[in-house]
């Protein structure tokens, strides 16, 4: 389990949830129920972390506290 903030909301738009996690730019997923969400941003920031890893870009520590947005 991550420890990086997820911010979940439903999209009119996309007739998704949409789970975004601000730390990491563009690690983004979308699933049909929150839970569908909240399990493929997991698996979205898997892949980012490891795609940093791989070719050797900077990964953010989690800033362990409530982000404060514009």
């Amino acid at each position: 389990m991550h420890k990086y903030e997820i911010i979940m909301y439903w999209s009119r738009e996309d007739g998704a949830f949409v789970a975004e996690v601000p730390e990491l730019p563009g690690c983004v997923a979308h699933g049909d129920t929150q839970q569908a969400a909240l399990r493929n941003v997991n698996q979205a920031m898997d892949l980012w972390l490891d795609t940093a890893r791989e070719f050797g870009d900077p990964i953010p520590e989690p800033k362990g506290e409530r982000l404060m947005l514009a």
